[in-house]
């Protein structure tokens, strides 16, 4: 390594008339973070000219202007995405525009924008425009037609070939989960790739690689994404790119920064940091110093085979300056990377053959042919996973219920479960909860469970847990209303819950939301019952009792909102549904839940134009079961801080139609080592006894003074006691030690 060293210095050196100055107090030499961390002081310490976004003299129009010139004709810009010359009838393609046809030329559409490259809302925290900053960073904005910018949106980019269009690579993004990346075009894909390098130098964790392109980081030594760097090595530097960092590096420009963007003045130092295919050397330092590339791996050798896993293992090579590693590949994938001679294959299907070859590679990245081809084949799993357990049946009304169980495991992986109802198989499911509609009331079913794994070994079914479905009797509620409501501060993390404390499973037909505009119009009616925009396989069509429907804006990010939603409303460009209308509420637009077009519920106090429920989270208190078209902030709702998540997905309620009278309810002593179990009531009650299997044991009626149950005969365990006194009721459990 030293030997290297020195001749990079001595290369160094003797070729630095062609280097560029900028980079004089930067140390070449060095590889991987080291290096990025020596590029980041660069490119930080010279940025001494922020500007404005707009509006100011001189700002990022004046920037843009100059930096995107057509060197052809001196009056127009060169569009990013563009390809065509203005000959045909779309001009969302063209390749240049007139400088003065700038977004804000009233009444027109032939305008041009800047296009931020890394988008202002996929930054943590989002770039705001407001202060110069980390959005008016000139390296990371390029002219771009105002509509293909539009249609272009904060969607991630991903592979695709020819001219910028959608990719074929998705996203959970505007348009729901499978939403389409963005492909820049061939002539463009480059320019991205080494912006979107520079913002993340320049920004670090505020601009990371991954959540602006999709591809994966498995191969490389932070979050930079493979599809980057694919790009950087496919997309020579072009000219553009080069005046612009000439342009913004001279301060005596009226628009420069100062800085430069490393990865255009040498692409390989990409190479150098991340890894991947090699990118140009634009400086000549490194791919010439070395062209002799390792000799090729032998004697590769297989050995402790699993049902998932092999290790291989080879003869070291030998380089004229050093070996720095291997790269793994199986049936012609590049699947893992080492600095060792032996590595252990994961995550490999059972019962499967593959190919494994080995290569070399050195510090230029030369690399050497791959060695030959070993065969090597998974062990078959003929395991069962174990039967399910502690299978609970809830949320029981007249025509469904809920039926929660453990995990099953397994020598393997768990691929799923089946829910059998009387014998029959009704659904499969890889989560550990199913809700069983479609039923009779005062039925009794019988409820089984079966897991299966990844290569469709079947467990026993778990033993027969009977659920009673009820008579179908009103507990007083009738009605859906809106028990949630996230509005954070920044971002699109927002939410509506719609809660169903009624006893039966209610219909979605006919309900939606709206949002009140900027406290005016109710504007863009969402029927809840939208099926595209479905966040589940099979629509959601009703609601059961005690359960939720959660809808979010597609632009959310957070984890809790992601995996409790049912519905997504995409970023639309057109109405009725733009920028996710009305799951873009902004504190000053109230969000009404109608039944066939009639206001029932509202957040918000209807026609009030400030920002009176801005960046919070609103939940309805646990006494309230009936909606209401008057927002009661102080009555019905408690207020959480901005950025509150945690409860979506679930509501807890009492279920009142009235006042509570379990407000002073007590259940005593419990444990319970003797024969008898208190209650304090302030109404007679009905105490409904339940086994773990949901057998009725007992049923007993309590009053203020018979206020106890004799349990002699229960076995020690766990119970559940259903209370009901008129239409209200509670659950507790019981432990008889």
């Amino acid at each position: 390594m030293k030997k290297l060293l020195l001749l990079l210095f001595i290369i160094s050196f003797s070729v630095s008339f062609s280097q560029e100055a900028y980079y004089n107090d930067v140390d070449k030499t060095l590889t991987g973070l080291a290096l990025k961390d020596e590029l980041a002081a660069k490119i930080i310490t010279t940025h001494t000219n922020p500007l404005p976004y707009t509006s100011g003299s001189p700002d990022v129009w004046d920037a843009t202007k100059a930096t995107d010139e057509n060197k052809s004709n001196t009056n127009e810009v060169v569009l990013f995405y563009g390809w065509e010359n203005g000959s045909d009838q779309d001009i969302t393609n063209d390749r240049t525009r007139d400088k003065n046809l700038q977004q804000g030329i009233s009444g027109s559409n032939f305008v041009w924008n800047r296009e931020h490259i890394f988008p202002q809302s996929l930054a943590n925290p989002a770039m705001n425009t407001d202060n110069p900053g980390i959005a008016t960073d000139a390296h990371n904005l390029r002219a771009a037609d105002r509509t293909r910018n539009s249609t272009r949106n904060n969607r991630k980019y991903g592979r695709g070939t020819g001219n910028s269009n959608f990719s074929t690579d998705t996203f959970p993004g505007l348009d729901g989960p499978n939403t389409n990346a963005w492909y820049p075009g061939d002539e463009w894909k480059g320019d991205a790739a080494r912006m979107i390098m520079y913002m993340y130098v320049r920004y670090g964790n505020v601009c990371l690689p991954s959540v602006v392109g999709v591809g994966n980081n498995e191969f490389t030594p932070d979050d930079m994404i493979d599809l980057f760097l694919k790009w950087n090595a496919e997309d020579p530097v072009s000219q553009i790119e080069i005046d612009r960092n000439t342009y913004h590096e001279n301060t005596s420009n009226n628009a420069a920064q100062g800085n430069r963007n490393p990865f255009i003045d040498n692409p390989y130092l990409a190479t150098r940091i991340w890894g991947g295919d090699s990118a140009e050397d634009r400086w000549g330092i490194y791919t010439s110093s070395d062209t002799e590339a390792p000799t090729t791996p032998t004697n590769v050798t297989l050995s402790n085979i699993t049902l998932t896993t092999i290790d291989i293992s080879w003869t070291a090579s030998t380089d004229n300056i050093g070996v720095t590693g291997y790269n793994i590949y199986v049936d012609d994938v590049l699947t893992a990377q080492t600095a060792n001679t032996s590595i252990t294959i994961e995550n490999l299907k059972t019962n499967t053959t593959f190919a494994f070859t080995v290569e070399a590679k050195d510090i230029i990245n030369n690399k050497s042919a791959k060695s030959s081809v070993v065969n090597g084949k998974t062990l078959q799993d003929t395991v069962a996973p174990s039967v399910p357990s502690n299978i609970v049946v809830n949320n029981v009304s007249d025509s469904s219920f809920k039926v929660n169980w453990s995990a099953s495991t397994d020598n393997n992986a768990i691929s799923g479960y089946e829910v059998y109802i009387d014998g029959n198989l009704t659904a499969s499911t890889s989560e550990l909860f199913y809700t069983v509609t479609g039923l009779n009331s005062s039925t009794t079913y019988g409820v089984q469970v079966l897991a299966k794994d990844v290569d469709n070994n079947k467990s026993a079914k778990s033993s027969i847990v009977n659920a009673l479905t009820t008579d179908g009797s009103s507990n007083g509620v009738s009605e859906l209303f809106i028990s949630e409501y996230v509005e954070p501060n920044g971002g699109n993390n927002k939410a509506i819950e719609i809660v169903n404390l009624s006893s039966a499973t209610i219909s979605l037909a006919g309900y939606s939301i709206q949002k009140q505009s900027n406290g005016g119009s109710w504007v863009d009616d969402l029927p809840l019952d939208k099926a595209e925009f479905s966040a589940h396989r099979e629509p959601i069509t009703g609601i059961v009792p005690n359960d939720v429907f959660v809808i979010i804006h597609s632009g959310s990010s957070e984890a809790e909102l992601t995996d409790n939603a049912d519905l997504i409303v995409p970023n639309n460009q057109n109405a009725p549904y733009k920028f996710a209308s009305p799951l873009n509420f902004n504190g000053n637009d109230p969000v009404g839940l109608f039944k066939n077009g009639v206001l029932i519920d509202i957040v918000g106090e209807e026609n009030n134009t400030s920002k009176h429920i801005e960046n919070l989270t609103l939940r309805r208190n646990s006494n309230i079961s009936v909606p209401n078209t008057t927002f009661n902030e102080q009555g019905e709702w408690t207020a959480y801080p901005e950025n509150t998540f945690d409860d979506i997905g679930s509501h807890t309620s009492t279920l009142s139609t009235k006042s509570n009278i379990f407000e002073s309810f007590k259940m005593f002593p419990n444990p319970v080592n003797g024969n008898r179990v208190y209650f304090s009531v302030t109404e007679d009650a009905t105490i409904n006894v339940y086994n773990v299997l949901g057998k009725l044991v007992q049923s007993t009626e309590v009053t203020k003074s018979k206020n106890s149950i004799d349990i002699s005969k229960f076995t020690p365990g766990v119970y559940l006691l259903k209370i009901n006194s008129g239409k209200q009721f509670i659950t507790k459990k019981l432990i008889k030690n």
